[in-house]
């Protein structure tokens, strides 16, 4: 527990001193939510049926905004050998790693999701199930595109590599949330959709910490 308490205040230090790549996936986000906005029009009925699955791409895209670089910095000053070496168990240490990292991006995003969900014009009583889909479904973006993002940080700049890895991975979890969405906006139950998020989201916090550790291995090595 020791492990996992250090790694998330150390990587929430390095957050706030790096301002900057943090702000980037949720300036990104509010950005293109305010010019969609602008762009779509007046037809409220056209905005509403449209807006919770450009929500979730939108969030989609900026949480592989932020994955590309997750490693990177520890990868260039040696931390990440240092993890490798004494962080142990790994599996915690890794998990303590995406914790903080979803903590700085996907849970802004998500509290974020209800505003972005008026500016583009979804029904009131689809913003819980957004923000529910969100809640879900961005643990389950950051756990996938963490193991694209440690496959490819000894490429150098291999952001492009990581989003073609992993946006296949990406697929099921932007079809439920969208469609979580979606469902409640039309008054139908998004009870299934919750259901196949928590499933995905329970399979990738099972999975994903070892697929991590052992591309950071093969990094490393390489």
């Amino acid at each position: 527990m020791s492990i996992a308490v250090a790694q998330v205040r150390r990587d929430f230090l390095v957050a706030f001193r790096a301002r900057a790549d943090a702000v980037h996936p949720v300036a990104f986000f509010a950005l293109t939510v305010v010019l969609f906005g602008l762009s779509m029009g007046p037809d409220r009925q056209a905005m509403g049926e449209l807006a919770p699955g450009m929500v979730w791409v939108l969030a989609l895209l900026a949480t592989m905004m932020g994955t590309d670089t997750l490693f990177r910095r520890d990868f260039e000053d040696g931390t990440l050998e240092q993890l490798l070496l004494h962080g142990r168990p790994l599996f915690v240490a890794v998990l303590a790693k995406l914790f903080a990292h979803w903590c700085v991006t996907g849970l802004v995003l998500t509290a974020l999701s209800p505003l972005a969900g008026l500016m583009l014009q979804v029904p009131a009583e689809g913003l819980p199930a957004l923000a529910g889909s969100l809640a879900l479904g961005t643990p389950a973006l950051t756990l996938i595109g963490a193991i694209a993002a440690a496959l490819t940080v000894g490429l150098g700049r291999g952001g492009m590599l990581a989003a073609v890895i992993a946006l296949p991975l990406f697929v099921p979890v932007l079809i439920f949330g969208a469609g979580a969405s979606l469902a409640a906006a039309s008054g139908a139950s998004p009870a299934a959709e919750f259901l196949w998020l928590g499933a995905l989201l329970a399979a990738a916090l099972t999975l994903a910490p070892f697929a991590v550790g052992l591309a950071l291995r093969v990094s490393q090595e390489y």
